[in-house]
């Protein structure tokens, strides 16, 4: 997502992670700069609240994205280093071990694809490296080793008895489930807003501040003036320089992010007007009205991919539960408690 608002404080949607084991969409939200200046308070995002579940649930999961078509085998090269090749059948069967989001993600971003060569590329010599010094035959190293192939074994197993039936859920639940949760889609009003930004951090000496105030005097009497073009007025003035270039355009910012100075002096004005000069710690402000979005609820087509990735999560986690206490009620666990203090007291000794 790029950033709409030099106002508003950055919140990370999440930076990308690619492995050989791994891929996600690399969508990262830089911070802002120290001269950005900031119109809304964006709160880190509230969790989302867990739907309610359905009475009973027979199910559905969404179909696994066929990002990519199914292709011969071939023994072509797709990359190379040192004496290592990745062929193409390589990377099919990596993007086959990939989930329907990693795979969707694929075919939005297929430069994630050549990230993962990369990664793959790397690890091969690092592993080359490795055995060449027989560093994974050391005692230590392959306890810890099979330490991480029982725990991979244990998840990979888990998951495959915990994964509910494709069905779920069926269409009846997800209308409940959606009806049951309707008030947490709401959507705020939002407001489509402009700004002019003269920068004046609060420790600024006599001399900047009294520099930013003779500009930010300029800048109200250009927008006082008959026919005055605001969007003109930014790209010439404004500091912030990300916005000044779509001529202050901020887009849409939803209410309750935006800060309550800024709040108090949108909520009066017309469309198309612009406020007086407003200081916030970081500097001074001329936000302009350019459009209101009333509040409405997101409909069920809008939600229906998210909720149904939620509901078969919280279905699978009940599944997991469920079989473990299933398990240790069969082969109940005796824990000698006496010695594991014993093996404390140890240790402190």
């Amino acid at each position: 997502m790029r950033f709409r608002s030099s106002l508003m404080l950055a919140t990370a949607t999440g930076v990308a992670v690619v492995s050989a084991f791994a891929l996600s969409p690399a969508h990262a939200q830089t911070a802002h700069q120290a001269a950005q200046p900031r119109v809304a308070q964006a709160p880190a995002p509230a969790p989302a609240k867990q739907p309610a579940r359905p009475a009973a649930a027979p199910a559905a999961a969404p179909a696994a994205s066929n990002t990519v078509a199914a292709a011969k085998s071939s023994g072509e090269i797709v990359a190379r280093v040192g004496n290592n090749d990745i062929s193409a059948d390589d990377m099919r069967n990596f993007i086959a071990t990939l989930g329907p989001r990693e795979q969707a993600a694929l075919a939005q971003d297929p430069a994630l694809l050549s990230q993962a060569v990369r990664v793959m590329l790397s690890n091969r010599l690092v592993m080359q490296e490795l055995a060449a010094k027989k560093w994974d035959k050391q005692p230590q190293i392959e306890a810890q080793l099979e330490k991480v192939r029982e725990s991979a074994l244990v998840e990979l197993y888990l998951q495959s008895v915990s994964n509910p039936p494709a069905n779920f859920p069926s269409e009846d639940d997800l209308q409940k489930v959606y009806d049951a949760n309707r008030a947490s889609f709401q959507v705020p009003r939002q407001y489509q807003l402009g700004q002019i930004y003269i920068a004046l951090p609060k420790d600024a000496d006599k001399a900047t501040a009294d520099a930013a105030k003779k500009k930010a005097a300029e800048v109200q009497q250009k927008l006082k003036a008959p026919g005055a073009d605001f969007a003109a007025i930014a790209r010439a003035d404004s500091s912030a320089k990300e916005s000044a270039e779509r001529g202050g355009d901020l887009g849409l910012l939803p209410e309750d992010q935006i800060r309550p100075e800024i709040r108090t002096q949108i909520a009066g004005l017309a469309k198309g007007a612009v406020s007086e000069p407003i200081t916030l710690d970081d500097g001074i402000h001329f936000i302009r009205l350019i459009d209101t979005k009333v509040p409405y609820t997101r409909t069920l087509p809008e939600v229906r991919d998210a909720l149904v990735r939620q509901i078969r999560q919280q279905r699978a986690a009940q599944l997991r539960q469920n079989y473990l206490a299933e398990l240790l009620k069969q082969q109940p666990p005796i824990i000698n408690e006496l010695a594991l203090a014993k093996l404390l007291d140890g240790k402190k000794n």
